[in-house]
């Protein structure tokens, strides 16, 4: 779990933004009750004047209960546009790190890539002789192919010919996947060991990429 910087604010999350929309309901409702109690009075709403012609209080209205009304209204207006400010600041935090998360997962997915594309692309060995009739040339092995992978051996685990060696006595009769870049082109070719009338499993000469 990472630690938070003391003086940083908290991360805001979803559920804070539902809470304040919570409140923000909560505060409409009271602001339209107050309403309501204004309704009653006459309908003095907001602004009605609450003394008559001559400057005297209105006795068809409870005064004290329109001044406490409109009072409350002002107060929960003046709460309500604090929250949708908070709201509108919780969901730009939201969207920004919403924003800032899927460009990091993009540039991590694409380092990743590039990654695997140089791995899989990083060839190790090359073959630098082909005989004619040879397993390694009916399987249409050609000088200068340059090997990625051959069988299950590739860049992350060749540490000599040696590896080459025992996965082709491991093979002798069975088909082995081997993945060459010719060229610009990236070639899978079946090649399976076996004897023939010349020397070894293969008929073909392989050479250690110098790096």
């Amino acid at each position: 779990m990472s630690q938070q910087d003391p003086g940083s604010k908290p991360a805001v999350t979803m559920s804070d933004v539902q809470l304040l929309l919570k409140k923000k309901d909560e505060i409409e409702a009271q602001i339209k009750a107050y309403y309501e109690v204004l309704e009653d009075q006459k309908g003095v709403g907001m602004n009605e004047p609450l003394v008559d012609v001559e400057g005297y209080p209105r006795d068809d209205v409870d005064i004290y209960q329109v001044r406490t009304a409109r009072h409350n209204v002002i107060c929960l207006q003046n709460d309500h546009k604090a929250l949708m400010h908070q709201v509108e600041e919780a969901l730009h935090q939201l969207h920004a790190r919403e924003k800032e998360k899927r460009e990091r997962d993009e540039a991590e997915a694409q380092a990743e890539a590039r990654s695997q594309s140089q791995t899989l692309l990083r060839p190790f060995a090359r073959v630098n002789a082909v005989t004619p009739g040879s397993p390694a040339s009916f399987s249409g092995l050609q000088v200068d192919d340059e090997i990625v992978e051959f069988g299950s051996v590739n860049a992350h685990n060749f540490q000599s010919l040696q590896n080459i060696a025992t996965v082709v006595q491991h093979s002798e009769g069975k088909p082995l996947s081997v993945t060459l870049i010719r060229g610009v082109e990236r070639l899978h070719l079946g090649l399976t060991p076996k004897r023939w009338s010349g020397k070894g499993l293969l008929g073909c000469n392989i050479l250690p990429l110098q790096r």
